[in-house]
């Protein structure tokens, strides 16, 4: 044998020895571990959040109203848990279905984008929504019970009762949007999802004096508030598929904001307008409408500072790219709190006229 053949067999190998990367690689697997553990984990956290969160906005409406009904020692409504969770599903799909055909619009002012937009949800929300405005109409024909309302008589009745014929407005214009989203057109939507704000707006106002003042209202009220949290979360989804293209997140993220000031502006207009009209204020905190209304000012409040700092942070993404995506999502989160409590609000006794 050679010497140096053997010399050469003698000297151990470098992974054998761990100095010469054997370290470094140990600490790559040990990092890839890592890495995989939290990739496993984190589809895992998703789902317990996505389901906490569907479990709360079941909830809230379903015994929301029960809560703060017995509080007061006021008359419950026939249905009054079914029926907030049902408005609830209708003006979440009112939120996503306008705010999808606003957030089109704003995206595609946006130049030089080479992503696409997110997946339509219209088609969907139009067709939860007629479900939940058929759910409506049944619980008005059984009197809270929607399976006394199957019936062709009692169905045939509530046509022609107050809150019936909303309800019946509403399926039929939910069944149309869902035509228009699922057309070459789907911009018409914005036709019958109009009725349907107006259903709502005449629902909400059975009064006698001058109810056209309260229907006025809620038609400003309840169209701004769609446009502003359907708007942001489309906005939101879109800036995700656009996660590559930064500027352009940004520029549709500052689109948004702009025409969001004046929709917040008409909000809070005509809510302490209609606060004015329908609480008298010795009945704020002891009737069941006034406290769940307080609720919803707290929230309302909650969603501005969020609001507001989304937007100093949106001024600060040229340095620090996503720097306001935090605080949307948060807003967000708060408008489908706002959501949930004013489908409660629907639900409970009026108060006295003042």
């Amino acid at each position: 044998m050679n010497p140096r053949q053997s010399a050469s067999s003698s000297v151990p190998e470098p992974a054998a020895t761990g100095l010469d990367g054997g370290d470094g690689d140990g600490g790559n697997d040990a990092s890839g571990r890592a890495d995989r553990a939290t990739a496993r984990r984190s589809p895992t956290r998703r789902v317990c959040a996505v389901t906490a969160a569907g479990c709360v906005a079941v909830l809230v409406p379903l015994l929301g109203t029960g809560l703060v009904v017995d509080e007061s020692y006021e008359i419950r409504l026939p249905g009054d848990g079914a029926t907030a969770l049902l408005r609830a599903v209708l003006l979440v799909a009112l939120c996503v279905q306008a705010g999808e055909l606003a957030g089109v619009r704003l995206a595609r002012g946006v130049r030089g984008v080479s992503a696409g937009l997110p997946r339509g949800w219209s088609k969907r929300a139009a067709w939860v929504g007629a479900a939940a405005a058929v759910g409506q109409l049944l619980l008005v024909a059984g009197s809270g019970s929607p399976l006394a309302g199957l019936s062709g008589s009692a169905l045939v009745d509530a046509y022609a009762t107050r809150p019936g014929l909303p309800a019946l407005l509403e399926a039929n214009a939910f069944l149309l949007a869902a035509l228009c989203a699922a057309s070459s057109r789907p911009g018409w939507a914005g036709v019958p999802l109009a009725a349907v704000v107006f259903g709502e707006a005449l629902r909400a106002h059975p009064e006698t004096d001058t109810p056209e003042v309260g229907v006025a209202l809620t038609l400003v009220h309840l169209t701004s508030t769609a446009l502003w949290a359907g708007g942001l979360l489309y906005v939101l989804r879109t800036r995700w598929c656009w996660r590559q293209e930064v500027a352009a997140g940004r520029e549709l993220l500052l689109r948004y904001a702009r025409p969001a000031v004046l929709l917040f502006a008409a909000i809070t207009v005509t809510g302490v307008c209609s606060t004015l009209r329908r609480l008298p204020l010795a009945e704020t905190f002891s009737t069941a409408y006034g406290r769940v209304l307080l609720a919803k000012l707290v929230l309302v409040l909650v969603v501005s500072g969020l609001a507001l700092a989304a937007r100093r942070r949106l001024r600060r993404e040229v340095a620090l790219p996503g720097a306001a995506t935090g605080p949307a999502r948060a807003e967000v989160v708060a408008l489908a709190a706002v959501v949930l409590v004013s489908a409660v609000l629907t639900a409970v006794p009026l108060p006295p006229a003042p």
